[in-house]
């Protein structure tokens, strides 16, 4: 699954494009790389998001194209 859709199902970030452009500045990591809103996310990854002088990284357990609301902390982990 693309890293943007990925940050919208999961709701760690709001909207789509806001996940697009938070990739795009750079301040979505991906395994400690810097990634583009299109870098496929697999289970077991380590994504990294940096929003303004607080940092949130969480591990990928489960990936899927749609989740409800309640479903969607179930999708990572907080490390």
């Amino acid at each position: 699954m693309r890293l943007d859709k990925f940050l919208k199902v999961s709701r760690l970030i709001k909207r789509r494009t806001i996940a697009n452009e938070a990739c795009d500045s750079g301040r979505v990591l991906v395994n400690g790389k810097v990634a583009k809103a299109s870098a496929t996310v697999k289970e077991g990854d380590e994504i990294e998001i940096q929003f303004g002088t607080k940092a949130v990284k969480v591990q990928v357990l489960d990936v899927q194209e749609t989740v409800k609301k309640d479903e969607a902390k179930e999708l990572y982990r907080y490390i």
